[in-house]
């Protein structure tokens, strides 16, 4: 089974920087797709970021594009997404979600995933 851990959540001022983190096991980042997601109080799960390792392929969401860049660490197997400017419209829980199988792009929808981690809260304040 593959497993999802977030860390690095946190509160922060407006403008400042957090780089969040999730460890994967039972699978090689390398070789699936991953992607950040996040879902704010009264508002439906948001694609943040997604990557195609392999194809070198990332999609970033209008409203982080410019202040958020995914990345992967292979010899840590984790992925990661710094977030910088960050805005109060920025508060939510961050999810990290892979989906394994053969790819051309990754899907940029939550359905698309099958794996998911328990979330990390970003706070954000002005």
């Amino acid at each position: 089974q593959v497993l999802l851990v977030e860390s690095g959540g946190g509160s922060v001022q407006a403008g400042g920087s957090l780089r969040l983190s999730c460890a994967v096991s039972g699978a090689t980042t390398s070789r699936a797709c991953v992607a950040w997601f996040r879902e704010a109080p009264g508002k439906e799960r948001e694609g943040v970021a997604t990557a195609y390792i392999r194809g070198g392929i990332t999609y970033y969401a209008d409203s982080v594009k410019g202040r958020a860049t995914i990345s992967q660490d292979s010899a840590k197997n984790t992925v990661s997404l710094q977030m910088n400017s960050l805005k109060p419209e920025d508060t939510a829980i961050y999810y990290c979600a892979a989906a394994t199988g053969l790819f051309i792009s990754c899907p940029v929808g939550s359905n698309g995933y099958r794996y998911w981690g328990q979330g990390t809260q970003v706070t954000v304040s002005s």
